[in-house]
């Protein structure tokens, strides 16, 4: 149980000593944007609960001060929130949410401190003040895990679109979450009784470099290409039953390229790294589709490592699926990376770099007679050019 109190910041309180310093100098009595500051103090019934929504060296709460723009002064099992009311406010319902959540068992990460505040968006903007600590987020669960709720809007749109449809699907960049969400609602499916076995498919199609031939029988040399799925299908279940799926037949590894001719009932199927599966492919999958099954197929259109020439499956099954009755649609962004916070600082740079040479390439078909710039070109055109030009006559 929490205790929230709020106070002016006129009200005289006795001196703490901040454990970090993370804001910029500011007048006596004003938030971060200027506005009076209020103070929202916090109160835990168990020290050790407290500890564990603080996080080690309170690195959680440090957190949540460079998201909000507050201070947060730990002491004991209270915690002193300080700037803007409405932000202070926020906080503390975060803080709020984080300690129900480790009073329920679960963990109490950074990345469930970034999930906590997208919440508390969340309810600021559609639930009335009574409301506030209400679940907003969807959330996935299964035996090992218990419940793992979304951390963001477009997870949660995710785990709905997958609740709903027997067919999903879902693009976006590296470090979404899905994948891993796939899997976990994949088990759920399986321990309900929804559905008999899983069917985990992926493009044997390495990312720029050829391995050559693999050697042992087709799981051994499939493991490879599919270990990122494996890593999510341990957090998830029991190592003893995954072994005990993959050896029952529970648990399915088919590669793509044969799956032609079948009929997948009673199965959840799940095609990761579909980006890489050629039109063919990805017809041929989608009408794998038996009775009874569900098929989630996910991907990254801009990670694309097919041949030149060859089009990617997943972008043209979206063009012309997911407006379709019946089909599931999720679409991730940069700012939805939730794997760590410089990943999504290196996928925002990397689309910048992309925006700006699409950019760049419209703005030379619309002026062609503008001078030609090699550095700009990004191909060898610019080079050949410039070389024919400093060559001796």
């Amino acid at each position: 149980m929490t205790h929230l109190a709020q106070a002016d910041s006129t009200t005289q309180r006795p001196d703490r000593t901040p454990r970090r310093e993370v804001s910029p100098a500011r007048p006596e009595g004003a938030g971060r944007d200027g506005l009076p500051a209020t103070e929202v103090v916090l109160s835990f019934d168990d020290n050790r609960l407290a500890s564990l929504v603080f996080g080690q060296y309170d690195q959680n709460l440090a957190h949540l001060e460079r998201r909000l723009g507050v201070v947060v002064n730990p002491n004991g099992n209270h915690a002193t929130v300080k700037g803007p009311r409405e932000t202070a406010e926020q906080a503390g319902r975060v803080l709020k949410t984080l300690y129900a959540r480790a009073k329920a068992g679960a963990s109490v990460t950074l990345g469930e401190v970034d999930g906590a505040i997208e919440e508390s968006n969340i309810q600021r903007s559609l639930f009335p003040a009574a409301d506030v600590g209400k679940a907003s987020f969807d959330a996935v669960v299964t035996r090992k895990r218990g419940p793992v709720r979304a951390r963001n809007a477009a997870q949660d749109a995710y785990l709905r679109q997958l609740k709903r449809h027997e067919l999903v699907l879902a693009e976006g960049p590296a470090g979404t979450g899905k994948t891993w969400l796939a899997v976990g609602h994949a088990v759920s499916l399986i321990e309900q009784g929804v559905v008999e076995r899983m069917i985990l498919s992926r493009p044997a199609v390495e990312a720029g470099e050829r391995l050559g031939f693999l050697p042992g029988d087709m799981r051994e040399k499939v493991d490879p290409y599919l270990r990122p799925i494996y890593d999510a299908l341990n957090d998830f279940m029991e190592a003893r039953h995954v072994e005990r799926g993959l050896q029952t037949g529970m648990i399915e590894i088919a590669p793509l390229a044969f799956m032609r001719g079948r009929t997948l009932s009673n199965a959840v199927v799940l095609l990761d790294e579909a980006q890489n599966a050629t039109s063919m492919q990805m017809k041929m999958f989608l009408t794998r589709l038996g009775e009874g099954s569900r098929m989630i197929i996910t991907g990254d259109p801009s990670q694309i490592d097919l041949p030149p020439g060859q089009r990617s499956g997943l972008v043209e099954a979206v063009k012309l699926l997911k407006d379709v009755d019946g089909v599931g649609y999720a679409r991730f962004e940069e700012g939805d990376v939730v794997r760590h916070e410089l990943v999504r600082r290196i996928v925002m740079a990397y689309e910048t770099a992309s925006r700006h040479e699409r950019e760049e390439r419209e703005e030379r078909l619309r002026n062609p007679d503008s001078p030609a710039d090699f550095h700009r070109e990004g191909d060898s055109e610019g080079l050949k050019r410039m070389l024919a030009r400093e060559r001796p006559r």
